[in-house]
């Protein structure tokens, strides 16, 4: 049976994957229309979703060969997406890069993330 610690790593990560898409989202956001609260709060939250990501990565986890290697696959794409929101965040920050053209690689890692990391059950 699959270890229940599973569900934490998969809650973990799906929590990044939507602070992160929301912060895309927001990065692009029409200024005359206003936010809505659910994606201001989503992207509100990324920090506190980045450090849990970092302690579940940071930590050991003892179970099954297929539930270590669930968890494995979970913290690898927590890894991946951390990274490349530093690249993104390094790109805004760059004079010269639009929100839009700095958020392309960040927003390739999501889908990937999203199709296989979170799209395997």
């Amino acid at each position: 049976m699959k270890d229940k610690r599973i569900v934490v790593f998969r809650t973990a990560l799906a929590e990044l994957v939507e602070s992160l898409e929301a912060t895309l989202r927001l990065a692009s956001w029409d200024a005359v229309e206003a936010v809505p609260e659910p994606l201001e709060k989503s992207a509100s939250s990324l920090v506190a979703r980045l450090g849990t990501a970092d302690r579940l990565a940071a930590g050991v986890f003892k179970g099954s060969v297929g539930d270590t290697a669930r968890v494995v696959a979970l913290t690898d794409a927590m890894r991946r997406l951390e990274t490349a929101y530093l690249g993104y965040r390094k790109k805004v920050g760059a004079t010269g890069f639009a929100a839009g053209e700095a958020g392309a690689e960040l927003s390739s890692v999501l889908d990937d993330v999203k199709t296989h990391a979170l799209g395997a059950g």
